[in-house]
């Protein structure tokens, strides 16, 4: 089997997420069959601290298959998730993570408490970090820039 990477479908939802002057995330959900959910931040429009872009593209894939739980499906996220949403990945049961940019400051997979590895983590992913990172850290750096 060939791999094939979803991360041009996470990137396009991170730049619709600035162009709604969301922080510039996306997330792609995909199953055995294909893309399941795709999503980008949306927390100032739904006025929600847990519309991340992952949290939102896991609640819409377990609507689509009618299920809590994504086991056999892979993530594809433009920046490390946080603490919030790799619990999230964890209790989703989610094969596979991959994400482009770290995230020093915020980050909770690589960087900070690193939930994946805590002896409380029910379940731990396969993790690919750097994944068209370029990219997902030259739109969010674009972002930021025009912030200030």
């Amino acid at each position: 089997m060939t791999f094939r990477s979803y991360m041009d479908l996470a990137l396009a939802q991170a730049r619709a997420a600035a162009d709604r002057d969301e922080v510039p995330v996306g997330a792609v959900i995909v199953g055995p069959d294909g893309v399941l959910a795709q999503a980008g931040n949306r927390t100032r429009e739904l006025n929600d601290p847990t519309a991340h872009a992952e949290v939102l593209a896991i609640r819409a894939a377990c609507a689509a298959l009618g299920q809590e739980r994504l086991t056999g499906c892979d993530l594809y996220v433009t920046l490390e998730p946080c603490p919030m949403c790799a619990a999230a990945i964890s209790s989703a049961r989610l094969a596979r993570l991959y994400y482009g940019a770290s995230d020093p400051k915020s980050g909770g997979v690589a960087q900070g408490p690193r939930v994946f590895s805590h002896p409380q983590c029910h379940h731990a992913p396969q993790v690919y970090d750097g994944i068209a990172a370029q990219q997902s850290e030259d739109l969010l750096r674009r972002f930021f820039a025009s912030k200030r």
